[in-house]
């Protein structure tokens, strides 16, 4: 069985540089398939679905989950296999699409703060406020002294986050220009699936480069202590849900949570027939 700690393999260490080329998008971690790590999947997904229910009903903690990558890299696939099962009532997932034109008559970062998870709540962004040093930046939508400045705004509005009590992980989902390519053929051949494929999608895969550049900078300038990001090799889906499954975990772990006491003594009450 391969180590069951993923909370550092595969984080961004605040400081250090990270080159996205030299990060495998296929690697396993320890684990040598899918089959070595069924059970620990299996043992981690019961043990997310307890830990969300004590966490609701305890109410003192709030986890965001912000997962960024690029087209057909899984996000929809990670909350789909990873936070089944979890009590609907007690997660709230948010997409992020092009901007309304009343999120534009705002500060970009008004639309984000407003479905920040509340406390019992896991809030998962799918794309978030990184889309605003991502295509922003790639597509110049504003110029780079508008843009460049984000990253500090940004570190300081989950700085403000996490010191009120908002526990911040962040998931870049990293596959390979190839396994992008046949993804997108498979949406292609498949009539199940051709309502996800868009002629745009094929527009931005020419901006590959570009984007990565602009992925780099966002991993190497955001990630802090306090809101750490981890490039999950995303090839394989199953290491891909393994990774984010566990990291998930050991957080809520690490919370030290009780379920709360009683408001009143219950020794001696009988139910009445």
């Amino acid at each position: 069985m391969g180590d069951p700690s993923l909370l550092k393999l595969h984080v961004v260490k605040p400081g250090d540089k990270i080159a996205l080329k030299d990060v495998d998008p296929s690697a396993m971690g320890n684990f040598k398939s899918k089959q070595d790590a069924r059970k620990l999947i299996l043992a981690d997904h019961e043990e997310l679905i307890r830990l969300q229910d004590m966490m609701y009903a305890e109410d003192k903690h709030s986890l965001l989950i912000v997962i960024q990558a690029m087209d057909t890299g899984g996000k929809d696939g990670v909350i789909r296999h990873v936070m089944s099962g979890v009590n609907p009532q007690g997660c709230v997932i948010t997409p992020f699409k092009v901007p309304t034109p009343e999120e534009l008559s705002h500060d970009y970062l008004w639309r984000i703060h407003k479905v920040v998870p509340p406390r019992r709540m896991i809030g998962i962004f799918n794309r978030s406020h990184y889309e605003d040093v991502l295509v922003v930046r790639v597509h110049s939508l504003v110029p780079k002294e508008v843009w460049s400045k984000r990253y500090d705004q940004i570190n300081a509005f989950e700085k403000h986050l996490a010191e009120n009590g908002v526990t911040i992980l962040k998931f870049y989902l990293h596959i390979s220009k190839a396994e992008q390519k046949l993804r997108l053929q498979e949406r292609l051949d498949d009539p199940n699936k051709q309502w996800k494929f868009s002629t745009g999608d094929l527009k931005e895969r020419e901006l590959w480069d570009d984007y990565m550049a602009a992925y780099e900078d966002m991993l190497n300038l955001t990630s802090a202590k306090w809101a750490p990001w981890h490039v999950i090799p995303a090839n394989r889906n199953w290491y891909r849900n393994l990774a984010i499954g566990r990291i998930i975990v050991e957080t809520l772990r690490g919370f030290d949570m009780q379920y709360p006491q009683p408001a009143e003594k219950l020794d001696g009450i009988v139910i009445p027939d």
